[in-house]
Formats: C-alpha cells, sequence, structure tokens
C-alpha cells in the first residue's frame, strides 16, 4: 500500500515538474519572441504606421493638394485667358475689328434708293469705331471700290450690348445701263483689316461707282448723296 502511494506521489511530482516546465518554456517563448519577432513587429507597424502619418499619406496629401493648387491655378489661368480673348471679349477701348461686328444691310427707298449697313458689337465685346469711314467695295476690280462722301460722322462711335451704328451705300452714281450686278458686298472697319466680311444685299443691284458715308449713330445722317 505504501509502495502504490509512494508511486503515485512520484508520478504527481514528476507531473507537476513537468508543468512547470512546460510553463517555464511556454513563458520563456513568449519573453523571447517579445524581445525578438513580437517585439519587432509591433515596433514596425508602429514605425510603419507613424512613418505613414508623416512620411507616406503626408507626402500623398501634399502631392494631391499641389496638383489640385497646381490644376486649379492652371485652369483659372485658362479661363482667365479664354474670357478675356474668346468669352470676354470686352476690350474696352480698343478699335473694332470687323470681326468683332456684326453686319446686316437693308434696302431704304426713302427719301432715295439706297442701301443701310448696320453694325453692331457681338456679344460680350465693347469696341469703337475710331475709323470714321468704312471700308466698301464691290467685286475685286478697283472701280468697285465705293468713295467716301463724308456725310455723317462720329469720332469714335462707342459698339457694346444693342447700341449701333450706320452707314449708307448708294450703288450707282451714273445715268445710263452701265454697271455689274453684284449679290454680295464686302465691308472692313479699315481698308487695311485682314478679315473684311462678305454681307449678302436683300437683291442684286446694278453697281457703277458707288459711294459711302461715314458711320453714324443717326440713320438721318447716313443718307448717300453726291456733294
Amino acid at each position: 500500500m505504501r509502495s502504490r502511494l509512494a508511486a503515485r506521489s512520484t508520478r504527481l511530482v514528476l507531473a507537476a515538474a513537468a508543468v512547470t516546465a512546460l510553463a517555464g518554456t511556454t513563458a520563456c517563448g513568449t519573453a523571447d519572441a517579445t524581445e525578438t519577432g513580437a517585439s519587432a513587429v509591433p515596433s514596425a507597424a508602429s514605425s510603419s504606421a507613424e512613418g505613414g502619418k508623416s512620411e507616406a499619406p503626408s507626402d500623398g496629401r501634399a502631392t494631391v493638394g499641389n496638383s489640385l493648387s497646381a490644376n486649379s491655378s492652371t485652369s483659372g489661368g485658362t479661363g482667365d485667358k479664354g474670357e478675356s480673348s474668346n468669352g470676354d471679349k470686352s476690350g474696352y477701348g480698343q478699335s473694332c475689328g470687323t470681326d468683332d461686328l456684326d453686319f446686316t444691310v437693308t434696302w431704304e427707298a426713302q427719301p432715295i434708293s439706297y442701301y443701310l449697313v448696320t453694325a453692331k458689337a457681338k456679344s460680350g465685346i465693347t469696341c469703337y469705331l475710331d475709323v470714321n469711314t468704312p471700308s466698301v467695295s464691290f467685286g475685286s476690280r478697283a472701280d468697285g471700290v465705293a468713295s467716301p462722301v463724308g456725310q455723317g460722322g462720329e469720332d469714335p462711335i462707342k459698339l457694346s450690348g444693342s447700341s449701333v451704328a450706320y452707314a449708307g451705300i448708294n450703288v450707282k452714281t451714273t445715268e445710263g445701263e452701265g454697271g455689274t450686278q453684284f449679290e454680295f458686298v464686302t465691308i472692313a472697319t479699315s481698308e487695311d483689316d485682314p478679315n473684311p466680311a462678305e454681307v449678302e444685299l436683300p437683291d442684286a443691284p446694278t453697281v457703277d461707282k458707288p459711294i459711302v458715308t461715314n458711320w453714324s449713330t443717326k440713320r438721318n445722317e447716313v443718307i448717300p448723296r453726291i456733294i
């Protein structure tokens, strides 16, 4: 009986010793892992996280922010240029080029037969007709160029919004049947304007030694007469 108890006690003592040894080994493994792998991993993760906050995301945000700022600046600059050169061609004080204006030509029967030219600034444009007489011609021949007669005239005339300027054309100042028929008239704000406008006439009049008045804001001042 004692032998059994002694053997049992011995087994219990050995088992307890094994458990203790196992616990110690586990604890040591954990401690080693903590000192080596485990502590290194959290440290790396922490460094990565810290680095992410101080370097990667920060750089990322700075890059994106700078890109957006650059794009915004570029876009704004382009918008400003687009507005000043295309959309908002206000250009206060600038001379009117032919391509800044819209022209219409109508036939007037009273008090004499003549053609009335109406010039209006295109949308968004403000300019000045500082050349008093328009350049008007029919065809490409020199004898189709309208001679100025000096009637009317305001210098300069500001065109913007709904304001308009008028000029009168007498297409035939000679007697008889002579002349050439034309369906279009060429109009420019000056003789050296590189972009003259070709405007369709309401009919096809016979043209011979035409004349043209100055620009005016008053229609009754642009009835073309030979003086």
